[in-house]
């Protein structure tokens, strides 16, 4: 419990991100590799990046409304109920501002809590039939969101290596006409002693449940991370140079699959025991 303690007590996780890949240009939407600084609070679903449309605007994500705004607040465009404004839409349906905004509200809120968000209230987690890769086996967690948690698909599967670090993330675009998708994540840093991937790579699943590695739709690149507590402390950024352990927020699932897992927090290494 300690691990989940010491996440509890960060507010939220500031990170520099570059993104790109084809899904943008089906939508119709520029997409430059300039970098943005994405904001994403750990305890209620809510997300920012900035600069968005100009350098002094930025997005405010929440689950009921997606809004464009100066620095100070001075509101440029918002929409209520913004999942709504999705109805209908396939894989070439033309994106406004507000969407591509939604989008990446919700989708990078997802990663930067993954896995921490699976603890939430109304989650349910549960282990299906291991993955093989390579030479590798590898344990996938499915998990099923409540209508109240905006996320790419009500119904997502996480993987995870030998290692217990997270491998990939399939799911269903459903703002985008509901395609599969299948996330492959590595280039792993550690921020404030919590692991997270840096390279995301979103492709197309084929019915095998394979990526087609040659539909790259969409390509995220992170650093320059840190987790802010709720005494406004940033923590340190620093490339992994190994594993030596799974990634701390394993602490923070309440589920029945591993049974003991030697969690690294902040120089220390804390066994944390999980009932079958």
């Amino acid at each position: 419990m300690a691990a989940w303690n010491a996440w509890r007590g960060y507010e939220k996780v500031e990170a520099t991100i570059v993104s790109g890949g084809g899904l943008f240009a089906l939508k119709g939407v520029l997409q430059d590799s300039n970098p943005r600084r994405m904001t994403a609070w750990l305890h209620e679903e809510r997300s920012s990046v900035l600069p968005y449309g100009a350098p002094d605007q930025r997005t405010m994500f929440t689950p009921d409304r997606i809004a464009i705004e100066k620095l100070d607040g001075t509101l440029v465009a918002e929409r209520r109920a913004p999942r709504d404004s999705f109805a209908g839409h396939q894989m070439h349906t033309a994106w406004d501002p507000l969407h591509r905004a939604y989008f990446n509200g919700e989708a990078m809120w997802t990663y930067l809590t993954t896995p921490f968000l699976l603890a939430m209230d109304g989650v349910r987690v549960e282990e299906t039939e291991p993955w093989r890769e390579g030479t590798e086996t590898w344990r996938v967690l499915r998990a099923y969101f409540p209508g109240s948690i905006e996320t790419h698909s009500l119904v997502q599967d996480f993987f995870f290596g030998e290692d217990l670090m997270l491998r990939r993330h399939d799911y269903s675009v459903n703002v985008a006409g509901g395609f599969p998708a299948a996330q492959l994540t590595g280039d792993y840093v550690t921020a404030n002693g919590i692991r997270l991937p840096t390279k995301r790579r979103a492709y197309t699943r084929g019915p095998d449940r394979r990526p087609i590695l040659h539909m790259l739709m969409v390509s995220i690149d992170i650093s320059e991370v840190g987790f802010k507590s709720r005494t406004s402390r940033i923590g340190k950024f620093m490339p992994l140079s190994g594993c030596h352990g799974p990634w701390v927020s394993l602490a923070a699932i309440n589920y029945n699959c591993w049974s003991r897992a030697t969690i690294p927090v902040a120089g220390e290494e804390i066994v944390v025991s999980f009932a079958r």
